[in-house]
């Protein structure tokens, strides 16, 4: 078993008494991830904390999990941040192209746990595929209006993007310096041979270039649905060896990777696959890295007084 402090650094939790449209009315429509009937059910804060036993959980990041409306759902978590002894922290969504967004980033902004928002920007010629319905928002002016927003407000931004997008990826980063950048799920290369492979390096080495960018080591499952630790260790060495450990870290992406294996298998795959790192390098991509760019320590729980 893992003999370390884990922050998990990607997430997510859903009641769907609240509307989740790729959940509800939309299910299966999404095919990246396979057949998600399993996880059509609530995913509470409890649920996940047994997922998560019994690893040494220091913190964790969630996600926004695709709600309707996404700054209820941040306030929603931050209700259950401030009733949990979790260091939990919070990527919200927003549309950074709506009208109305500077106001919307303004409240998510004054939720003390929300850390960063995403904005899904995956985009595939095939619909199965897509996450948006446009190619080109990271370069529309109104979306670049909204990601201006962000820096002033102490924002982070999750970049969620396919392979052939990580140039755009680079440059965005490279146009606003002083707004993190983490990228999802190390960029999300659909195939696995050779010519798939080295293009997503390339895009990762370009990303990566930029320092104020880091990587998510998670979610690789969604695209290797019978993954095996031999299938896993080269996609989790390369995206190390492009960002170095301290701008890299490990995550579940829970519950959606629970379609794939628990979660102590997964913890164990990177361990494994880790095994000849250094204490000091591990423990930067268990929970470091993801302690610093999220900010985990402001987001201790106050000690409450005994009854």
């Amino acid at each position: 078993m893992l003999d370390l402090d884990i922050v998990d650094a990607h997430h997510h939790l859903w009641d769907l008494s609240q509307p989740y449209p790729w959940l509800q009315e939309a299910a299966g429509r999404l095919q990246v991830h396979g057949d998600d009937t399993a996880i059509r059910r609530d995913y509470l804060l409890a649920d996940y904390l047994a997922d998560v036993a019994p690893l040494r959980l220091a913190g964790a990041v969630h996600v926004d999990a695709g709600a309707a409306d996404a700054l209820e759902e941040a306030r929603w978590l931050q209700r259950l941040a401030d009733e949990s002894d979790v260091a939990l922290v919070i990527v919200a969504g927003a549309a950074l192209h709506d009208d109305g967004v500077a106001d919307r980033l303004a409240a998510l902004a004054e939720l003390p746990r929300v850390r960063g928002v995403r904005h899904n920007l995956n985009w595939h010629p095939d619909p199965s595929l897509t996450y948006t319905d446009r190619p080109d928002l990271v370069t529309d002016p109104a979306w670049l209006r909204g990601f201006a927003r962000l820096a002033p407000l102490g924002l982070s931004f999750d970049l969620q993007v396919y392979p052939d997008q990580l140039a755009d990826g680079a440059r965005l980063a490279a146009a606003h310096p002083d707004t993190p950048v983490v990228l999802d799920h190390a960029g999300m290369p659909l195939g696995r041979d050779l010519d798939t492979l080295r293009a997503w390096r390339k895009g990762l080495d370009l990303l990566a270039e930029q320092p104020n960018t880091s990587v998510k080591i998670c979610g690789l499952g969604m695209t290797d649905h019978h993954w095996t630790v031999g299938s896993l260790r080269p996609l989790v060495l390369e995206a190390i060896e492009a960002f170095g450990v301290d701008r890299a870290m490990f995550a579940s992406n829970f519950p959606v990777d629970s379609l794939y294996s628990t979660y102590t298998e997964l913890y164990a795959a990177f361990e494994t696959i880790t095994s000849g790192f250094t204490t000091g390098e591990r423990t930067a991509l268990f929970a470091g890295t993801a302690r610093r760019v999220y900010r985990i320590e402001d987001a201790a729980p106050a000690r409450r007084s005994e009854d």
